[in-house]
């Protein structure tokens, strides 16, 4: 993409215009995974600043929103491996999250949603992006620069994690019917 890289020119309308289509979703997705609103407001920013610095390298080989959204993924990431991240208390509830973000309705769902953010990070990024992104494996596969086998194996242990939890709290065993 050759943008003009004058002051107020097109550079600049084009991050104008990414931010305003996009700051919305990247918050919400940098939220669930970092569960910290400032630490997810700086990576939004960052992620803003570095597609900024690259709009020259962006070819168009996927959507704007998963370029966006790799840059996201990945500067969360970056983020979460600071030795303070880790020993700092990060839990979530539902009530933290983002106005714009939409509660469920009932207590089950609430549940579904508490157990997807308890999930460890590599199968809780690739649920949020298929199912609340709707991304596509092969979207997910190169947002995340991993390959669609992986994304797929993450999304299947993931539901069966999720299925596990489940049964736990419905006093079922995977053996009974």
């Amino acid at each position: 993409m050759e943008i003009d890289k004058a002051p107020g020119g097109e550079r600049d309308r084009v991050l104008i215009r990414l931010v305003n289509q996009y700051q919305g979703l990247l918050l919400r997705m940098c939220y669930m995974y970092l569960r910290d609103m400032e630490l997810a407001k700086d990576a939004v920013q960052d992620t803003f600043l570095k597609a900024y610095q690259s709009l020259d390298d962006f070819r168009g080989d996927c959507s704007e929103k998963n370029w966006l959204l790799k840059i996201a993924v990945n500067t969360c990431r970056d983020m979460r491996r600071c030795a303070w991240f880790r020993h700092h208390d990060r839990r979530v509830t539902p009530e933290d999250l983002p106005r714009d973000v939409r509660l469920p309705d009932d207590d089950d769902d609430l549940d579904v949603m508490c157990d997807v953010m308890a999930l460890p990070p590599k199968l809780k990024e690739v649920v949020m992006l298929y199912y609340w992104q709707d991304m596509n494996v092969n979207e997910i596969a190169r947002t995340l620069g991993i390959t669609h086998s992986t994304v797929s194996f993450r999304l299947k242990r993931a539901k069966e994690k999720l299925h596990d939890v489940l049964e736990r709290r419905l006093g079922y065993g995977r053996n009974q019917s």
